[in-house]
């Protein structure tokens, strides 16, 4: 067994030594003379290659690229080790190392490796002091400013603190904007400060440093689909589309740029286009690939195509931990709560909410018709792409916690019933609204965002037959006057083959589990 210096149980005291500078061609002959004749195979292999090529910047962790006396003894030890020049291919397949130091920081990188040395062992303070002190001294070093940087963005992370985190940010900055920064300076920086300007929410910002970087390299299709990402979450898929597409021209099987494609043409409603792009893409299980929405929108679409195997992919998404099950889909979810699809209003706790509007819904009915038959145009459209067929509208007066004054003008009583039952009102991840929908209407299997609500629907105007709502495999119909409970994390299909217009109410509850803390502090959805 060869075990390596670095590795556990090697000799950590080489590996800790500093290096000093020497002559490569006087390193290599000191290997030569000090291996003697039991690697003479291992000499005739070396004798055929350039040795700096092969070997130089594998144990050259400050990044000065050569291959000197050091770096030689290590050699000597690993080899000595493992008797075999079997080792010679540890060494050629082994990545390199980045190089962050240009001409001048070499000669300065034994206060850089100081400074560097603190950082690393946690003396974030200290190691900041000291990269200022190297900054003050040297303020064209490109790797003394990028160390500064590397200690204020550690220190922000310690203390929690955004100003501190901005400072970093501009730091990381002014490396890029030094002369003579190293290539793989500038895109460690850039890259470091595009996710950082995206942690502190300047999105803008990050695409603008992500641009710059893909100006800088435009041959790193990474930093392109870094720069997709940050145009989708601006929301200009538009512009990240035309990215992948130039992706995949130069890297046709790219997961990344595949299931991304994917997920924008599955949002232009190009369903059938989307399903070779997001199966593909995830089969590669490239990084960044294994994510649960490129699951559960691969699965959706096969849905909505008829392809029953739909399930195993939603199979696959529950075993790689993104599914509670096969039917429970929600991506944000608090672990642990009590999972079922329908509930008595007896298990949710929320008994006097659902008495209260199981007694006033002639009340609430005749407000909801009030705004329906009126010219106001209240009820609005759908618009989540979850219809196969027909008319679905919708008029809303909590949303994500917060009361829609302008609609509960419209329905001031109903608005006033609702005022004192918090478990609905600051449901920061539901909603209160009417629901009406039109013969004829079908609506897709799908699931809701999050694990955190209970969906209460209250019959108002319910036709006689034809109506029915499905969730996991269990259908039932509304009742007018009565509340259904369910938890819409769950998969679930509604049909509306009646005669006339079906209208609910839709009230969102707080999973009765959370606790007081959770439900101040979720982020709304």
């Amino acid at each position: 067994m060869c075990v390596f210096p670095d590795s556990p149980g090697g000799n950590a005291a080489i590996k800790s030594e500093k290096k000093t500078e020497g002559n490569s061609f006087f390193s290599w002959l000191l290997v030569l003379a000090l291996l003697g004749a039991w690697l003479s195979v291992g000499v005739m292999w070396f004798d055929l290659v350039d040795y700096n090529s092969a070997l130089g910047g594998v144990y050259d962790a400050d990044g000065d690229g050569d291959f000197d006396v050091e770096d030689a003894k290590v050699l000597l030890v690993i080899l000595s080790y493992c008797k075999s020049n079997a080792v010679v291919n540890y060494f050629t397949a082994k990545k390199k190392k980045p190089k962050l130091l240009n001409k001048f920081d070499k000669t300065i990188k034994s206060e850089i490796n100081a400074a560097e040395k603190l950082r690393k062992k946690g003396k974030i303070e200290e190691s900041l002091h000291a990269f200022e002190a190297l900054v003050q001294k040297f303020p064209q070093s490109p790797r003394c400013r990028y160390g500064k940087a590397q200690a204020e963005d550690d220190l922000a992370e310690k203390m929690r603190s955004n100003e501190m985190l901005l400072k970093a940010v501009n730091s990381y900055r002014e490396v890029a904007d030094l002369p003579d920064v190293p290539p793989d300076l500038i895109k460690a920086t850039l890259k470091r400060r595009a996710d950082r300007q995206q942690f502190l929410g300047r999105t803008r910002g990050s695409l603008a440093t992500l641009e710059k970087l893909v100006q800088i390299f435009p041959e790193d299709v990474s930093l392109k689909n870094d720069l997709g990402v940050a145009h989708l979450l601006l929301g200009d898929n538009k512009s990240a589309k035309r990215i992948y597409e130039e992706v995949l021209a130069r890297a046709p099987h790219d997961g990344f740029a595949k299931v991304h494609y994917g997920f924008i043409l599955k949002s232009e409603n190009k369903i059938a286009e989307s399903i070779p792009y997001l199966r593909e893409g995830l089969e590669t299980g490239e990084p960044g690939t294994d994510d649960g929405r490129f699951y559960f929108h691969l699965g959706d679409a096969l849905q909505r195509t008829g392809d029953k195997s739909a399930y195993d992919w939603y199979e696959a998404g529950h075993r790689r931990g993104h599914f509670a099950s096969v039917w429970q889909r929600s991506l944000y979810n608090v672990p642990g709560l009590r999972a079922q699809p329908w509930w008595t209003a007896e298990e949710t706790g929320y008994t006097v909410l659902v008495k209260m509007l199981e007694r006033n819904w002639l009340t609430i009915r005749d407000e909801a018709l009030s705004v329906l038959d009126g010219t106001s145009g209240q009820f609005l459209p759908e618009d989540e792409n979850l219809r196969e067929t027909g008319d679905w509208g919708q008029f809303t007066l909590w949303q994500q916690g917060r009361k829609v004054a302008a609609s509960c003008r419209h329905v001031p009583k109903t608005c006033a019933l609702l005022e004192r039952y918090p478990e609905a009102t600051s449901c920061k991840r539901g909603q209160i609204k009417f629901s009406v929908m039109q013969t004829g209407t079908h609506v897709w299997p799908h699931t809701g965002p999050t694990n955190c609500r209970l969906r209460m629907h209250l019959g108002l105007v319910i036709p006689s037959k034809g109506c029915r709502i499905r969730c996991t495999n269990q259908t039932r119909s509304w009742e007018e006057g009565k509340v259904l409970i369910f938890d819409d994390s769950f998969e679930h299909e509604v049909w509306q083959e009646a005669e006339s217009y079906r209208l609910i109410f839709i009230v969102d509850v707080w999973h009765p589990e959370l606790t007081q803390l959770q439900r101040q502090t979720l982020s709304p959805i």
